[in-house]
């Protein structure tokens, strides 16, 4: 059984309203250059780091790519700046969204265009201070790390196929947790 048979909501091709975009996810990474935004599945133990913003929304920590910033200086601020979090352990790719944008320009000047990807990690970190939210992001009113059934029910709130990115990087990031899992 393929992660497509098992992941169906998170490898359905979709729009995202909110940026005008068509995006596909995959389990294949994403060359380097089209990477404008990097997003984690934290693991604080055995639960699940989410950040719910002041519209309600429980969200996985992450966010845009700045101008000559590397993935990985990139995963850091995010993580610092949306969870209070700092890795402590080795990355794990997840895949990508592949995106292309409807829009006219790119979000950001040097960002590519009209063609991108979201890419999604796997990382052990700990909690050891507050979001920095910084003025031009989301507003992170709260940060909690939750059971993996709690975290998959409130990550429902930024979408429905957000429970299948968790369970996957379960599967990826945590393979003794799934002894038996077929891969694909």
């Amino acid at each position: 059984m393929t992660f497509v048979d098992r992941y169906p909501l998170l490898h359905t091709p979709t729009h995202w309203d909110w940026g005008d975009m068509d995006v596909q996810f995959s389990t294949d990474p994403p060359p380097d250059e089209l990477v404008t935004n990097i997003h984690a599945v934290c693991f604080a133990g055995d639960a699940v780091v989410l950040c719910r913003d002041d519209r309600d929304v429980w969200m996985l920590p992450g966010g845009t790519r700045e101008k000559g910033e590397s993935i990985d200086e990139c995963l850091r601020r995010e993580l610092r700046e949306e969870a209070g979090a700092r890795p402590t352990g080795p990355v794990r790719w997840l895949g990508a969204h592949y995106a292309t944008s409807n829009l006219a320009a790119p979000f950001r000047d040097w960002q590519p265009h009209p063609h991108k990807a979201w890419l999604w990690c796997a990382v052990d970190v700990v909690l050891d201070s507050a979001p920095t939210n910084p003025d031009d992001a989301e507003h992170i009113v709260e940060v909690r790390a939750h059971p993996l059934s709690e975290a998959i029910r409130l990550a429902r709130t930024d979408g429905d196929h957000m429970a299948e990115l968790i369970a996957l990087a379960v599967e990826l990031h945590r393979p003794a947790d799934n002894a038996g899992r077929p891969g694909e």
